[in-house]
Protein backbone atom coordinates (compact mmCIF):
# COMPACT_ATOMS: atom_id res chain seq x y z
CA UNK A 1 0.00 0.00 0.00
CA UNK A 2 2.57 2.43 0.89
CA UNK A 3 4.34 1.45 -2.28
CA UNK A 4 1.91 2.62 -4.65
CA UNK A 5 0.90 5.70 -2.75
CA UNK A 6 4.78 6.60 -3.51
CA UNK A 7 4.35 6.01 -6.63
CA UNK A 8 0.96 7.76 -6.83
CA UNK A 9 2.92 10.63 -5.69
CA UNK A 10 5.62 10.77 -7.94
CA UNK A 11 3.07 10.62 -10.77
CA UNK A 12 1.26 13.55 -9.45
CA UNK A 13 4.75 15.74 -8.75
CA UNK A 14 5.50 15.10 -12.50
CA UNK A 15 2.16 15.64 -13.83
CA UNK A 16 1.93 19.34 -12.30
CA UNK A 17 5.20 19.93 -12.96
CA UNK A 18 4.30 19.37 -16.98
CA UNK A 19 1.42 21.43 -16.47
CA UNK A 20 3.76 24.05 -15.05
CA UNK A 21 6.13 24.05 -17.67
CA UNK A 22 3.34 24.00 -20.48
CA UNK A 23 1.81 27.33 -19.03
CA UNK A 24 5.29 28.93 -19.17
CA UNK A 25 5.76 27.93 -22.44
CA UNK A 26 2.69 29.43 -23.51
CA UNK A 27 4.26 33.20 -22.09
CA UNK A 28 7.33 32.33 -24.14
CA UNK A 29 8.14 32.07 -27.99
CA UNK A 30 9.61 29.00 -29.88
CA UNK A 31 13.69 29.20 -30.44
CA UNK A 32 16.45 26.86 -31.00
CA UNK A 33 17.12 26.64 -27.06
CA UNK A 34 15.33 25.13 -24.53
CA UNK A 35 15.83 25.16 -20.69
CA UNK A 36 15.68 22.30 -18.18
CA UNK A 37 15.35 22.42 -14.35
CA UNK A 38 14.89 20.17 -11.73
CA UNK A 39 17.65 17.70 -12.44
CA UNK A 40 19.94 15.60 -9.61
CA UNK A 41 22.45 18.43 -8.96
CA UNK A 42 25.19 15.52 -7.60
CA UNK A 43 26.03 14.71 -11.06
CA UNK A 44 29.24 15.33 -11.67
CA UNK A 45 29.23 17.87 -15.20
CA UNK A 46 31.20 15.75 -17.91
CA UNK A 47 28.58 12.81 -17.18
CA UNK A 48 25.30 15.54 -17.31
CA UNK A 49 26.11 16.79 -20.20
CA UNK A 50 26.95 13.36 -21.92
CA UNK A 51 23.63 12.20 -20.59
CA UNK A 52 22.10 14.93 -21.92
CA UNK A 53 23.65 14.73 -25.50
CA UNK A 54 22.45 11.46 -25.41
CA UNK A 55 18.93 11.86 -24.71
CA UNK A 56 18.21 14.74 -26.86
CA UNK A 57 20.71 14.34 -29.55
CA UNK A 58 17.76 11.86 -31.09
CA UNK A 59 15.48 14.87 -32.01
CA UNK A 60 17.50 16.79 -33.92
CA UNK A 61 21.80 18.45 -34.20
CA UNK A 62 22.66 19.58 -30.78
CA UNK A 63 24.93 22.06 -31.65
CA UNK A 64 25.64 22.53 -27.57
CA UNK A 65 24.78 22.16 -24.20
CA UNK A 66 25.68 24.65 -21.12
CA UNK A 67 25.73 23.00 -17.92
CA UNK A 68 27.55 25.00 -15.14
CA UNK A 69 27.79 24.11 -11.50
CA UNK A 70 27.63 27.18 -9.95
CA UNK A 71 24.96 27.46 -7.02
CA UNK A 72 23.06 29.74 -9.16
CA UNK A 73 22.44 27.00 -11.64
CA UNK A 74 22.98 23.90 -10.31
CA UNK A 75 20.50 21.00 -11.44
CA UNK A 76 19.63 23.46 -14.52
CA UNK A 77 21.33 23.48 -18.05
CA UNK A 78 20.68 24.99 -21.68
CA UNK A 79 20.08 22.73 -24.65
CA UNK A 80 20.80 24.38 -28.04
CA UNK A 81 19.22 22.90 -31.36
CA UNK A 82 20.12 23.47 -35.11
CA UNK A 83 16.85 22.90 -36.23
CA UNK A 84 13.67 24.85 -33.99
CA UNK A 85 11.81 21.78 -34.63
CA UNK A 86 13.92 19.70 -33.05
CA UNK A 87 13.88 21.79 -30.04
CA UNK A 88 9.69 21.55 -29.75
CA UNK A 89 9.33 17.76 -30.29
CA UNK A 90 11.83 17.35 -27.32
CA UNK A 91 10.42 19.85 -25.51
CA UNK A 92 6.97 17.84 -26.14
CA UNK A 93 8.75 14.35 -25.89
CA UNK A 94 11.21 14.47 -22.69
CA UNK A 95 8.87 16.65 -20.61
CA UNK A 96 8.53 15.06 -17.18
CA UNK A 97 10.88 12.94 -18.16
CA UNK A 98 12.70 10.85 -14.93
CA UNK A 99 16.33 11.82 -15.42
CA UNK A 100 18.03 10.33 -12.86
CA UNK A 101 15.45 10.07 -10.56
CA UNK A 102 14.32 13.20 -10.77
CA UNK A 103 11.24 14.46 -13.34
CA UNK A 104 12.63 17.08 -15.59
CA UNK A 105 11.00 20.18 -16.17
CA UNK A 106 11.63 21.89 -19.74
CA UNK A 107 10.60 25.17 -21.91
CA UNK A 108 11.93 27.36 -24.06
CA UNK A 109 15.14 29.82 -23.25
CA UNK A 110 13.54 33.64 -22.74
CA UNK A 111 15.87 34.14 -25.61
CA UNK A 112 18.19 32.10 -28.04
CA UNK A 113 21.13 34.07 -27.66
CA UNK A 114 21.74 36.80 -25.10
CA UNK A 115 21.67 34.13 -21.74
CA UNK A 116 23.82 31.42 -23.54
CA UNK A 117 26.00 34.85 -24.26
CA UNK A 118 26.17 35.73 -20.24
CA UNK A 119 26.99 32.23 -19.45
CA UNK A 120 29.84 32.30 -21.57
CA UNK A 121 31.28 35.60 -20.79
CA UNK A 122 30.45 37.19 -24.16
CA UNK A 123 27.76 39.43 -23.22
CA UNK A 124 29.68 42.24 -22.80
CA UNK A 125 31.05 42.07 -26.51
CA UNK A 126 28.13 41.67 -27.60
CA UNK A 127 26.49 44.78 -25.92
CA UNK A 128 29.37 46.75 -27.42
CA UNK A 129 28.87 45.76 -30.69
CA UNK A 130 25.61 46.84 -30.75
CA UNK A 131 26.28 50.16 -29.07
CA UNK A 132 29.26 50.73 -32.13
CA UNK A 133 26.15 49.89 -34.55
CA UNK A 134 23.69 51.82 -33.11
CA UNK A 135 26.34 55.09 -33.33
CA UNK A 136 26.82 54.62 -36.79
CA UNK A 137 23.19 54.26 -37.61
CA UNK A 138 22.91 57.63 -35.57
CA UNK A 139 25.94 59.36 -37.37
CA UNK A 140 24.20 58.51 -40.41
CA UNK A 141 21.14 59.64 -39.71
CA UNK A 142 22.59 63.30 -38.41
CA UNK A 143 24.96 63.54 -41.64
CA UNK A 144 21.69 63.22 -43.93
CA UNK A 145 19.38 65.39 -41.93
CA UNK A 146 22.57 67.87 -42.50
CA UNK A 147 22.25 68.14 -46.11
CA UNK A 148 21.32 71.54 -47.98
CA UNK A 149 17.52 71.68 -48.32
CA UNK A 150 17.69 71.55 -51.94
CA UNK A 151 19.85 68.15 -52.20
CA UNK A 152 18.38 65.08 -52.45
CA UNK A 153 14.67 66.32 -53.05
CA UNK A 154 13.71 65.58 -56.02
CA UNK A 155 15.53 62.31 -56.28
CA UNK A 156 13.50 61.15 -53.11
CA UNK A 157 9.84 62.52 -55.13
CA UNK A 158 11.43 60.49 -58.28
CA UNK A 159 11.76 57.70 -56.08
CA UNK A 160 8.33 57.58 -54.55
CA UNK A 161 6.58 57.85 -58.02
CA UNK A 162 8.83 55.07 -59.63
CA UNK A 163 8.87 52.36 -56.70
CA UNK A 164 6.47 49.77 -55.96
CA UNK A 165 5.12 49.99 -52.33
CA UNK A 166 5.77 47.00 -49.55
CA UNK A 167 2.06 45.85 -50.13
CA UNK A 168 0.45 46.04 -47.05
CA UNK A 169 -1.41 42.76 -46.22
CA UNK A 170 -4.63 43.46 -44.32
CA UNK A 171 -6.08 42.44 -41.15
CA UNK A 172 -9.63 41.17 -41.26
CA UNK A 173 -12.04 40.70 -38.37
CA UNK A 174 -10.59 38.00 -36.23
CA UNK A 175 -12.00 34.20 -37.16
CA UNK A 176 -10.17 30.68 -36.52
CA UNK A 177 -8.39 30.71 -39.91
CA UNK A 178 -4.68 32.56 -40.17
CA UNK A 179 -2.84 33.53 -42.88
CA UNK A 180 0.75 33.12 -42.71
CA UNK A 181 2.89 35.24 -44.98
CA UNK A 182 6.61 36.25 -45.30
CA UNK A 183 7.73 32.66 -44.78
CA UNK A 184 10.99 31.27 -46.22
CA UNK A 185 11.49 28.83 -48.85
CA UNK A 186 12.53 25.74 -47.08
CA UNK A 187 9.00 26.09 -44.74
CA UNK A 188 7.44 22.87 -45.00
CA UNK A 189 3.90 21.55 -43.29
CA UNK A 190 5.80 19.68 -40.22
CA UNK A 191 7.49 23.09 -39.53
CA UNK A 192 4.19 25.04 -39.40
CA UNK A 193 2.37 22.34 -37.59
CA UNK A 194 4.75 22.01 -34.80
CA UNK A 195 5.31 25.75 -34.01
CA UNK A 196 1.60 26.00 -34.19
CA UNK A 197 0.82 22.90 -32.60
CA UNK A 198 1.62 24.04 -28.79
CA UNK A 199 -1.46 26.43 -29.05
CA UNK A 200 -4.70 24.72 -27.88
CA UNK A 201 -7.25 24.42 -30.60
CA UNK A 202 -5.14 23.80 -33.32
CA UNK A 203 -6.36 21.79 -36.25
CA UNK A 204 -4.20 21.35 -39.20
CA UNK A 205 -1.83 23.68 -41.48
CA UNK A 206 -2.34 24.55 -45.47
CA UNK A 207 0.04 25.24 -47.54
CA UNK A 208 -0.58 26.88 -50.88
CA UNK A 209 0.61 25.18 -53.95
CA UNK A 210 3.22 27.03 -56.14
CA UNK A 211 3.57 29.47 -53.14
CA UNK A 212 6.40 28.51 -50.30
CA UNK A 213 5.71 32.07 -48.63
CA UNK A 214 2.75 31.69 -47.64
CA UNK A 215 0.18 29.53 -45.20
CA UNK A 216 -2.89 29.28 -43.65
CA UNK A 217 -3.50 27.76 -40.17
CA UNK A 218 -6.87 26.65 -38.68
CA UNK A 219 -7.51 26.55 -35.20
CA UNK A 220 -11.17 25.40 -33.42
CA UNK A 221 -12.26 28.94 -32.57
CA UNK A 222 -11.02 32.85 -33.67
CA UNK A 223 -10.35 33.32 -29.68
CA UNK A 224 -7.52 30.64 -29.89
CA UNK A 225 -6.85 31.31 -33.12
CA UNK A 226 -5.95 34.92 -31.49
CA UNK A 227 -3.75 33.45 -28.82
CA UNK A 228 -1.46 31.69 -31.63
CA UNK A 229 -1.60 34.55 -33.61
CA UNK A 230 -0.39 37.13 -30.99
CA UNK A 231 2.14 34.75 -29.47
CA UNK A 232 4.36 33.98 -32.55
CA UNK A 233 3.74 37.26 -34.67
CA UNK A 234 7.03 38.24 -35.54
CA UNK A 235 8.58 35.04 -34.83
CA UNK A 236 11.43 34.54 -37.23
CA UNK A 237 11.48 30.64 -38.48
CA UNK A 238 14.93 31.88 -40.13
CA UNK A 239 17.10 35.04 -39.24
CA UNK A 240 16.03 37.31 -42.32
CA UNK A 241 12.30 35.88 -42.33
CA UNK A 242 9.74 37.80 -39.52
CA UNK A 243 6.35 35.60 -39.89
CA UNK A 244 3.48 38.19 -40.77
CA UNK A 245 0.32 36.79 -38.81
CA UNK A 246 -3.24 38.22 -39.86
CA UNK A 247 -6.13 36.71 -39.92
CA UNK A 248 -7.43 35.14 -43.13
CA UNK A 249 -10.30 36.58 -45.25
CA UNK A 250 -13.59 34.56 -45.21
Amino acid sequence: MRALLRRLSFCLRVLVGSLNSLTANMDIRPNHTIYINNMNDKIKKEELKRSLYALFSQFGHVVDIVALKTMKMRGQAFVIFKELGSSTNALRQLQGFPFYGKPMRIQYAKTDSDIISKMRGTFADKEKKKEKKKAKTVEQTATTASKKPGQGTPNAANTQGNSTPNPQVPDYPPNYILFLNNLPEETNEMMLSMLFNQFPGFKEVRLVPGRHDIAFVEFENDGQAGAARDALQGFKITPSHAMKITYAKK
